[in-house]
This record gives structure tokens, C-alpha cells and sequence, in this order.
């Protein structure tokens, strides 16, 4: 039960390329499950309850922070909530695995807070500001108002990246993946060896 605790954390600005490392690490190691987030926004047209989040009514959730029930929460944008319930990360350690997160940078910062000793934290950071609106103008699901508002966003979550264990340049796709790879591997036999559970 060395694992029991351990948790990973990915984050980065919006379109820096978190979730696609996310599903790589995941892909490589099976001993870490995705940590579903809860979120108050509607689910999209492919999105599944219970898979991609749980999506739970805003009243609901504002009852829950009360409850002090996440681990983090934040409001991420204007009215919407997105947060790491407790209950999901007892879920993936009662299973013997590590929790893995992909959330956002001051989410991030809420979990180093409350599990300084059992954490590692990766930030993934994009090539530029520009490249990052590229990739989310390419996603064609922002208005122009909104793109501005990642942007803006991005730029500001930009200038924690040294508030975190370890920092991956997302300038080659394969390159970061191997690097978070390497990371991870390193993080999981520290974790497991006997020393640690001591």
C-alpha cells in the first residue's frame, strides 16, 4: 500500500497540451486512474457523467464547498465552478492507485496546499502565447470573446509555472510526452520503494 496518498498533478494553461499528456501517462502507466473532476457547466455532445466529469447542479456544488467535500474548487470562469472531490480521490487510493489530475493552475496550488508531502506537480507549458491561441482558435469552440479571456487567463497562470516541481516545454508533442513519462516513472518507484511507506 506504498501508493496509498500519492497523487500526480498536471496542469497548464488552457490548450497547452495538459490533457493530451494526461491521456498518455495514463495509456503508460496502470498503476495511476484519472481523477474525474466535478464541473457545473453542461456536459457537451460527447461528454458522459460519472467518465469526463461529474456534472453537478450549481446549488449542489455550492453545498458541497460548504460541506468542505473537495480537495479544490475553483470558479474558473464567470458562474462556473470546477473542483476535485475527496470522495474520487478515496475512490482511485482505495484501489491501490494513484490519483492523476489534469486541472487548472490555481487548483493546483489548492492541492500542494493540503498534500505538500505526497505530490508531484507538473507544469506543462506551452511555446508562446500565440501558439496557445492558435491551438485554441483551432479548437473552434471559443467566440472571440472568450479566446481573449484564455488568453488573458493563460498568460496570468503563465507566471506560476515555478510554483511547481517540475516544468515541461510543450514545444514537441513526443518530446513532452517522454519527458513526463521519465518524471512520473521516477515519482512511482520513489513512492513504492519500502522506504517511503514507512
Amino acid at each position: 500500500m506504498a501508493l496509498y496518498n500519492k497523487l500526480i498533478v498536471i496542469t497548464a494553461p488552457s490548450g497547452a497540451g495538459k490533457t493530451s499528456i494526461t491521456r498518455h501517462l495514463l495509456k503508460t502507466f496502470p498503476q495511476l486512474a484519472f481523477s474525474i473532476s466535478a464541473a457545473t457547466r453542461e456536459p457537451r455532445n460527447y461528454e458522459t457523467n460519472g467518465v469526463d466529469y461529474y456534472f453537478i447542479p450549481l446549488e449542489e456544488f455550492k453545498a458541497r464547498i460548504k460541506k468542505k467535500e473537495f480537495a479544490e474548487w475553483e470558479m474558473v470562469y464567470e458562474g462556473k465552478y470546477y473542483g476535485t472531490l475527496k470522495s474520487e480521490l478515496q475512490r482511485i487510493w482505495n484501489n491501490n492507485q494513484v490519483p492523476l489530475l489534469d486541472i487548472d493552475v490555481k487548483g493546483a496550488i489548492h492541492v500542494q496546499q493540503q498534500y505538500p508531502k505526497s505530490l508531484l506537480t507538473l507544469f506543462i507549458e506551452p511555446p508562446s502565447i500565440e501558439e496557445l491561441k492558435k491551438r485554441l482558435e483551432s479548437r473552434g469552440t471559443e467566440t472571440a470573446e472568450s479566446l481573449q479571456a484564455r488568453v488573458n487567463k493563460a498568460a496570468y497562470e503563465l507566471s506560476f509555472k515555478d510554483h511547481f516541481d517540475k516544468c515541461i516545454l510543450n514545444d514537441d508533442f513526443k518530446r513532452a510526452c517522454a519527458e513526463a513519462e521519465t518524471i512520473v516513472q521516477e515519482f512511482l518507484e520513489i513512492a513504492s520503494s519500502p522506504r517511503s511507506s514507512q
